[in-house]
């Protein structure tokens, strides 16, 4: 049994979860992505306080590390690995879109809307314009399509919706709604946070799949861009 202190900052919506065993025992939640910075420690005290627990108790930090928001991302993976470091305990590196399939996941199985399974489970961040980070997953999690950036048009994810029902899921999601038409692909609208991470921390931790603290680098799927700025210069004339 492990107490892993559960860090997700990738998106709009940052919380913190400490788990024991796969259980939640407190989360904190924080819906505005411009304060994620000033949030993640006042939190993580605070979760740490509720419960009883001292940071050194803690056996390992896992982390969203991305595709998601370059800024969230560099937050929540400093975050991490200072207590890492501060504390010698084991970092573990989670996937966003994973986190957010099982979210999806749990949505399914535990109550409406009801949609038999199996299906394929397709979390999506939204990435500007019609862009999207994605991946389809089964109901186990194993990887179906693997994570990606795409640009989204009506034959988006023609061949998997032509084999499989598909819920489409995240904050990127509606953006295929408004083109896609066809009868297999569901649309669920729900939040994950930290505490959809848990259960995939404990199996990690189970199988001693840390990262190293050194070079541990969050996984943003695109390279940040920034335009080139033309110089400004006054000519003056006589």
């Amino acid at each position: 049994m492990a107490l892993i202190l559960n860090i997700d900052t990738a998106t709009e919506y940052a919380s913190v979860c400490l788990s024991s065993d796969g259980t939640c025992l407190a989360l904190e939640t924080n819906p505005s992505q411009k304060d994620h910075a000033a949030f993640i420690q006042p939190a993580i005290s605070k979760i740490l306080k509720d419960t009883g627990k001292e940071i050194g108790q803690v056996d390992a930090v896992a982390v969203s590390n991305g595709p998601g928001s370059y800024t969230g991302l560099r937050v929540g993976l400093s975050t991490a690995k200072g207590l890492c470091y501060a504390i010698g305990k084991p970092l573990v590196l989670i996937n966003t879109l994973e986190i957010m399939a099982s979210a999806a996941i749990a949505a399914i199985k535990n109550g409406p809307p009801a949609i038999i399974l199996p299906v394929l489970f397709c979390p999506m961040i939204d990435a500007r314009r019609m862009e999207v980070f994605t991946a389809a997953y089964s109901a186990t999690l194993e990887i179906r399509s693997a994570p990606e950036a795409m640009i989204l048009d009506e034959t988006s994810f023609g061949g998997l919706l032509e084999q499989h029902a598909m819920v489409f899921s995240g904050n990127g999601s509606m953006k295929l709604a408004n083109i896609c038409t066809h009868h297999n692909a569901i649309f669920l609208k729900l939040q994950h946070d930290a505490r959809h991470m848990q259960t995939i921390a404990e199996n990690l931790y189970l199988l001693k799949s840390f990262a190293d603290l050194a070079y541990s680098e969050p996984f943003y799927l695109k390279e940040f861009f920034t335009p080139p700025q033309k110089l400004k210069t006054d000519i003056k004339t006589s």
